[in-house]
């Protein structure tokens, strides 16, 4: 007997033939598991030779756990998913030359493996270039460093580490049986990434560099199609897709390609100081809907699940820890609803027309007035049909007449799906999924204070000049640094003879760093910061020197380093050649320091000695009560304990009050945190157009608030122990906050509201072991407003709260036709009204979500007696 894939821990060897993988095992039975055939045309994927469209999201395992992934993946397969897209991030496996980790959250082959165990393909972008707002662009560092090395060009010795990275991971993932023909979820791969925005500043390098790329990949043998993302002249037989908001109009360079959508960017990151980009969920449907009209075949959301930049991974510079993306599935895995559900709903729809949009179908097209077009495809054997009805004039709804197939209301900027070509079965603006309200409540069984401990970071060594290694010029810090830590200490000796002169001067530092702290003779003089917006600054500041030697030293920082762009690993960061210059207090006279001797230290005393860790820090570590003393100094570790929260809602820690450094839980690295990074107050608004073309600037909130003031702490970082103060938390706080009003808070669910036309059928669920406890608005009428400013229209059903009670409540999902009998109205006026409901599940605090029923008009009840004339 023949069996593919298995790759069973206990004793089984692999023997191959003819391209078949044969399975002995140690035991008499073993699990089955057919190979998979992939191929393609322009229509459709083709799995096992059936045609298929495939719908797939990003799910990136690092900016995860793995205790999260299995939720994640079975949420988004639930969402309606086929597939998960993931890069792989060379930076993480490889972060010495040859030294490798695929440990814990960087086990990408079990992440792999709980794909497919979700019942889910998988793509395999292995870049290894791979952008994603990730440090460097997920190049490990040490390689900007190599001898004659250029990257992402016709480079040998970057090829070179190209392919050897390539084939490791290939390879590990053959040794798995990951690849469909053994009978594994990966069904496509990429090599490189985006290259083709980039291409024409290589020049001809370039060329042949995506040639190379492209005949490398392929001599990897591994039975699936390879694609680029928009790559124009990928060279046969890669793939080339897009990636963008709206990829309707793209066409792939060889008719015989299957259209790609392969990052559809559901909303957009974050930088420190920026204010909270959202994308509707009507937008998000009308672009994945437009794509398929206009002969899609595969679709991937980027992000489905955005999760966190966890230590020092995020890019930049100044992209925040938080990658939540505004994802249909949250930073801490919740349902972002109704972006989760709306999405849901367009992939049933468009999977009933899957037979007939993936054969060689007859496709018309036709016109009905401005923007508005009817695109048929038809089965001629069978006689099947199935419609794509959009109006993407951005203003002007339109009301279609399309004979004997019906008339039609299609809402500006949407797509109505008809099975049959006869009957609307979605439509991209009329959301009718429910809204999830989640709120952050303080764990009170933690209490409402901590007990903090300080100690400062060493310094003494730095403030006296002294470092590791010298140098006579200004280095450049990743250079230097190789990733090893944020921190580069610049540190040089000034000898004075003229007091007279200087004695009153100020220090000025030309740097392309973005934060830098100064220190002369010991004292601290001051700190400044550039913005994401402004990647250099000049530093400049009054000092006071002395007779004779004068010690300055420079703390250079970084916020993640550049990730994009043509030769962007040649971005300088740092100090890097300066000037640093002395200028004397009557501005006619300077000194250059630039070329002077210059001391260096990589990274914080602290960090060497792992303040950060409890396993480390109680040895030989001074820890002194918060007082007054120990709040409001720069460069200060403080530490702390708590309980585990109680419960399974997602953990964050609310970090007002503190400036800028970084966190940790037991050890492990929560990212970076930045609270006083606060967004301006222009462009936001309580209202969101989403007609129109989406930008990154549209639909704002956050204005006037911290860009980040709630940080993700996994569940699995916690200690299991509910009973004691298990947990440490350690922050190192570099500009001088304050951690009294730090706290833990869990996430949870406020309240489900939805909006449901008549003749639908309403479906609401609390999450996972909570039920419905609480109504707090309920209207079957033409009800007003949005949920949590609902209001009584004119009239109601006297019934809408009781229909909603009996259905609902002490139940974990409901469902109810809206229909006038449902609502016991028996006047013909009923056959228009809506529903709108506001529930709370157990555990929500009652006053969330609490609705006044003011209303404009006096309230008509249809249940009673009266004229139809006064509705």
């Amino acid at each position: 007997m023949i069996f593919f894939l298995a790759r069973e821990q206990n004793n089984m060897f692999n023997l191959r033939i003819n391209g078949i993988f044969l399975i002995a095992c140690s035991t008499l039975l073993c699990a089955i598991s057919l190979a998979t055939t992939v191929d393609y045309d322009a229509n459709a994927i083709i799995i096992n030779g059936e045609r298929r469209l495939i719908m797939s999201g990003a799910i990136h395992y690092p900016r995860s756990t793995p205790q999260m992934w299995p939720d994640l993946l079975k949420k988004a397969k639930d969402g309606g998913l086929d597939a998960i897209e993931t890069y792989v991030f060379w930076d993480l496996h490889e972060p010495v030359r040859r030294q490798y980790d695929f440990s814990e959250d960087l086990d990408f082959i079990k992440f792999l493996k709980n794909v497919q165990e979700a019942g889910l393909y998988a793509v395999l972008r292995i870049g290894p270039y791979v952008c994603a707002e990730w440090n460097y662009g997920g190049f490990p560092m040490w390689l900007h460093n190599l001898p004659g090395i250029q990257l992402r060009t016709d480079n040998a010795v970057f090829k070179e580490e190209m392919k050897i990275f390539t084939t490791k991971i290939v390879t590990m993932c053959k040794e798995a049986g990951l690849f469909a023909p053994q009978g594994g979820p990966i069904i496509l791969a990429q090599i490189e990434n985006e290259y083709g925005d980039v291409i024409s500043s290589y020049g001809e390098a370039g060329n042949a560099y995506i040639n190379w790329c492209a005949q490398m990949a392929v001599s990897q043998n591994v039975g699936i199609p390879w694609i680029m993302c928009k790559q124009s002249n990928a060279p046969s037989p890669i793939i080339n897709t897009c990636n963008g908001y709206y990829c309707d109009d793209f066409k792939p360079n060889n008719p015989k390609s299957p259209k790609m959508f392969t990052e559809n960017w559901i909303g957009w990151f974050q930088k420190w100081g920026e204010k909270r980009p959202h994308r509707t969920a009507e937008d998000s449907a009308f672009s994945v809907a437009r794509f398929f009209q206009n002969g899609g075949v595969l679709q991937n959301y980027y992000m489905y699940h955005g999760g966190t930049n966890f230590g020092r991974t995020a890019g930049g510079p100044y992209i925040m820890t938080a990658y939540d993306y505004d994802a249909p599935l949250d930073e801490y895995g919740n349902l972002n609803q109704p972006k989760w559900g709306h999405l849901k709903k367009l992939h049933a729809a468009i999977k009933l027309g899957e037979k007939v949009l993936t054969i060689n179908a007859t496709i018309t097209e036709k016109q009905y007035g401005d923007s508005v077009y009817l695109k048929t495809y038809a089965n001629q054997a069978t006689g099947e049909k199935f419609c794509f009805l959009s109006n993407a004039h951005n203003s002007k709804d339109a009301q279609v007449d399309l004979q004997q197939d019906g008339k039609y209301y299609v809402p500006a900027w949407s797509v109505s799906i008809l099975q049959d070509c006869n009957k609307e079965v979605f439509n991209t603006a009329k959301v009718e999924a429910q809204t999830n309200v989640y709120v952050k409540k303080l764990a009170t069984e933690l209490g409402n204070t901590f007990t903090w401990t300080w100690t400062s970071e060493p310094v003494e060594d730095t403030l006296q000049g002294v470092g590791t290694f010298n140098a006579s010029e200004l280095l450049e810090q990743k250079a230097v640094t190789v990733g090893a830590s944020d921190y580069l200490w610049y540190m040089t000796t000034v000898l004075i003879n003229d007091t007279s002169t200087w004695k009153n001067s100020s220090l000025q530092v030309n740097t392309t760093g973005h934060v830098l702290h100064a220190y002369v003779n010991g004292q601290y003089i001051g700190t400044q910061w550039g913005t994401h917006d402004k990647l250099s600054f000049i530093y400049e500041k009054p000092i006071s020197l002395k007779q004779g030697a004068n010690i300055i030293s420079l703390l250079s920082g970084t916020v993640g380093h550049a990730h994009y762009g043509a030769f962007f690993d040649m971005a300088t960061t740092g100090i890097v050649g300066g000037p640093v210059k002395l200028i004397a207090s009557s501005n006619t006279t300077t000194l250059d320091l630039s070329k002077s001797s210059w001391s260096y230290k990589v990274g914080l005393n602290g960090e060497a000695k792992k303040f950060y860790d409890p396993k480390f820090s109680s040895n030989g570590v001074q820890w002194n009560q918060v007082n007054n003393v120990g709040t409001g100094k720069p460069m200060t570790w403080y530490k702390t304990s708590f309980k585990t929260p109680e419960g399974t809602d997602p953990v964050v820690l609310d970090l007002i009050g503190l400036t800028k450094g970084e966190a940790w839980i037991n050890g492990k690295s929560i990212g970076r945190y930045w609270p006083t990074m606060v967004a301006d107050n222009n462009s936001c608004s309580d209202k969101c157009d989403y007609r129109g073309n989406y930008g990154a600037d549209k639909c704002l909130s956050g204005c006037g608030e911290p860009s980040q003031r709630f940080y993700h702490v996994p569940r699995s970082f916690l200690n299991n122990d509910t009973n004691t103060n298990s947990n440490t938390l350690i922050l190192f706080e570099e500009m001088g906050g304050n951690p009294i009003n730090v706290c833990v808070k869990t996430i949870t669910i406020g309240s489900i509201c939805a909006t449901v036309g008549y003749g639908k059928t309403l479906e609401i669920k609390c999450p996972d072991g909570k039920t419905f406890s609480q109504i707090a608005f309920a209207s079957y009428g033409n009800p007003q407003g949005k949920c949590g400013s609902f209001q009584v229209g004119v009239w109601e059903s006297s019934d809408s709260a009781s229909v909603i009670e009996n259905a609902c409540i002490g139940k974990q999902s409901c469902s109810v036709n809206v229909t006038s009998s449902t609502f016991k109205i028996n006047n013909q006026g009923g056959n228009d009204g809506q529903l709108a409901v506001q529930l709370l599940c157990d555990g929500s605090d009652p006053e969330i979500g609490r609705v006044q029923k003011v209303k404009n008009h006096e309230k008509l009840s249809l249940n009673e007696s009266g004229p139809e004339s006064e509705l």
